[in-house]
């Protein structure tokens, strides 16, 4: 059940971050077609940066190194899954395998067994 909290915690924190990321970014930049979005845009972009940063302290696990690098891998494989909704962006094989490659190693980090 701790897995799962965490996995869903895990899946939480990626919205609120990479989805803050991308709202700065097109109220700064737009969606490439010239010009940004404006301030409300960017606004609750650093609004969902921040909600980012409480939903990691509700990790089961209290190492914040560990929560933050392991958080590293599903920011990966969830930015490209985020690019590809988002904005139509299109992962190659060579996008894919280094997420899942991420993924592995999150699974690594956050879940292998610990004699502790």
């Amino acid at each position: 059940m701790l897995v799962l909290r965490s996995v869903a915690l895990f899946a939480l924190a990626a919205v609120f971050e990479i989805g803050g990321a991308w709202l700065v970014w097109q109220g700064v930049r737009g969606d490439g077609t010239g010009g940004g979005r404006g301030w409300i845009w960017i606004g609750a972009g650093v609004i969902a940066l921040g909600a980012y940063g409480f939903v990691a302290t509700l990790q089961p696990d209290g190492e914040f190194g560990r929560i933050l690098a392991a958080y590293g891998g599903v920011f990966v494989a969830g930015s490209i899954a985020w690019g590809m909704v988002a904005d139509g962006y299109r992962p190659d094989r060579w996008d894919v395998t280094g997420a899942l490659i991420c993924l592995a190693g999150m699974a690594v980090i956050m879940y292998a067994p610990r004699g502790h």
